[in-house]
C-alpha cells in the first residue's frame, strides 16, 4: 500500500513539473510575439532605413521674404520680384532644397508681386515654351487687362495671325486668356478664308502639352509648369499687363509692398535645411544683401557662386549669416583679385592683400 502511495505521489510530482514548465513555456512564446511599444516621442517612421539622421525641423520648408529681387531662371528668362514672402518649400521629402538645382524646391508665395518682361517671354516662347505649337515668331503686347499675340501660323502655307483678348485670374491659380478676336492679316485671296477654319485650339494644339488647356474660345495657362524653374505656386488674386513687363499679384500684398519701399535689396532665408554649393545649413538664418546700386538685386542661379565670391560675409551672434554681394554684371571679368594667397596663409606676418584690406 505505501508502494503505491508512494509511486502516486511520485507521478503528481512528475505531473506538477511539467504542467509548470509548459505554462512558462507558453507564457515566454506570447512576450515575445507582443509588439513592442515605441519610445515616447519617437514615431515609428523614424527608424525606417534612410531617415535616422532626418529631424522634423530640417524638413520644415524655409521662410523667405525678398525685395527687389531680379531671379533669373534659365539665362535668357528673368522674374522681377517687387516683393515676396512665403516658404521655400521640399519638390522631394528627403531632397534639400538648393541653389545649384531649382528643380529641388517651390516658391510657394504668401504675398508678393512679380514681373516677367514681355520680351523675355517673347524669347522664351518662341524658343521651346510651347512644343508643338504652329505659331512662330510670336509677339505678345497689351495694357492692363488686354492683350495681344501676333505671330505666324503654320497651317498650309505660313498665315500672319492677330489675337487679342483678356487676361485674368482663373479658379485654381491659373491664368486665362478670353479670345475676343482673331483674324488672319494681308491674305492675297479672300476665297482662301473660306477654305481656311481656324479656331483657338489650332494656334497651340495643346493635347500632351502640360500647362496648356483650351476649351471654346478660352486659354488657359499655369504658369508653373510652362516656365522654368524654380517653379512658384500661391494664391493669384490679380494678373495685367503693365508695359513693358506681365504683372502678377500674390494675395493682398499692397501694404506690404509700401512698407518696404525704402529698404535696401535683400532676400532673406529662415528655417528648414538648404544647400548651396559645398555647403548645407540647418535651422536656416541667413540673408543676402546687394551692395549694389542699381534698382535690383541681380541673382543667377547659375553663376551665383562667383557673386558670393566677390562679395564678403558676417557672421550673426545668434550664428546666423550675412552675405553681401554684387550684381554679376559688376564683377570684373578678371578673377586674379579672386584667389588668396596660400603663401599669406602660411605667413602670419605678412600684410594683408589688397582685396581683402579694400572691403
Amino acid at each position: 500500500m505505501r508502494i503505491r502511495v508512494s509511486v502516486l505521489v511520485s507521478a503528481l510530482l512528475v505531473l506538477s513539473i511539467l504542467l509548470i514548465w509548459y505554462f512558462r513555456l507558453t507564457w515566454r512564446s506570447g512576450e515575445s510575439e507582443r509588439p513592442t511599444a515605441t519610445p515616447p516621442g519617437i514615431s515609428s517612421s523614424a527608424t525606417k532605413p534612410g531617415t535616422e539622421n532626418i529631424g522634423t525641423s530640417d524638413l520644415a520648408p524655409t521662410s523667405v521674404s525678398a525685395h527687389n529681387l531680379m531671379l533669373r531662371k534659365g539665362p535668357s528668362f528673368r522674374v522681377y520680384v517687387r516683393w515676396l514672402r512665403g516658404q521655400m518649400a521640399r519638390a522631394l521629402r528627403n531632397v534639400n532644397p538648393s541653389f545649384d538645382d531649382p528643380d529641388s524646391f517651390f516658391l510657394d508665395i504668401k504675398t508678393g508681386v512679380l514681373r516677367t518682361n514681355v520680351g523675355d517671354l517673347n524669347n522664351f516662347l518662341n524658343a521651346s515654351g510651347i512644343p508643338n505649337s504652329p505659331l512662330k515668331n510670336i509677339k505678345l503686347s497689351g495694357n492692363g487687362d488686354q492683350i495681344t499675340l501676333d505671330a505666324t501660323l503654320h497651317k498650309v502655307v505660313p498665315l500672319p495671325i492677330e489675337v487679342t483678348g483678356t487676361i485674368s485670374v482663373a479658379p485654381g491659380n491659373l491664368i486665362q486668356i478670353h479670345v475676343t478676336k482673331l483674324g488672319l492679316l494681308k491674305i492675297p485671296f479672300k476665297a482662301l478664308l473660306g477654305g481656311l477654319h481656324v479656331s483657338v485650339a489650332d494656334l497651340f494644339q495643346p493635347h500632351g502639352i502640360e500647362g496648356i488647356q483650351v476649351s471654346g474660345n478660352d486659354i488657359v495657362f499655369d504658369t508653373g509648369k510652362l516656365m522654368p524653374p524654380p517653379h512658384i505656386r500661391g494664391q493669384l488674386t490679380n494678373v495685367r499687363i503693365v508695359n513693358p513687363d506681365v504683372e502678377e499679384i500674390y494675395g493682398d500684398a499692397q501694404n506690404e509692398v509700401t512698407q518696404v519701399e525704402q529698404w535696401r535689396n535683400f532676400i532673406r532665408l529662415r528655417g528648414g535645411t538648404i544647400d548651396f554649393g559645398k555647403l548645407t545649413m540647418h535651422q536656416v538664418d541667413l540673408i543676402m544683401i546687394d551692395i549694389s546700386n542699381d534698382p535690383w538685386f541681380d541673382i543667377d542661379l547659375a553663376n551665383y557662386q562667383e557673386q558670393l565670391v566677390n562679395g564678403y560675409t558676417r557672421m550673426t551672434p545668434q550664428a546666423g549669416m550675412q552675405i553681401f554681394m554684387p550684381d554679376l554684371r559688376e564683377i570684373a571679368p578678371n578673377k586674379a583679385n579672386q584667389n588668396i594667397s596660400m603663401e599669406w596663409l602660411k605667413h602670419r606676418n605678412l600684410p594683408p592683400p589688397p582685396e581683402i584690406t579694400s572691403r
